[in-house]
């Protein structure tokens, strides 16, 4: 084997060892995207509960008002 081969080859097994490192890293992010992604999810679904719990107490809360207006006596001129 001739020097120039051995220094090609030494490149090449630098540049792939960098670039294993470099997936690994992706591989990692991707990983904690995809959690985040998850729990964002969920937290994004508990919102959307409690607003729909939310917006019922409002709707029933202005039937409530609705039937207290309908009681009171007419102003009188």
């Amino acid at each position: 084997m001739n020097t120039s081969s051995a220094v090609g080859d030494a490149g090449i097994e630098r540049d792939f060892s960098l670039l294993e490192g470099k997936v690994a890293t992706l591989i990692a992010h991707a990983g904690e995207l995809r959690a985040a992604n998850e729990a964002l999810r969920r937290e994004l679904a508990t919102a959307q509960d409690r607003n729909r719990a939310l917006n019922e107490r409002v709707a029933a809360a202005a039937q409530r008002l609705d039937a207290l207006l309908a009681r009171l006596p007419e102003p009188a001129e």
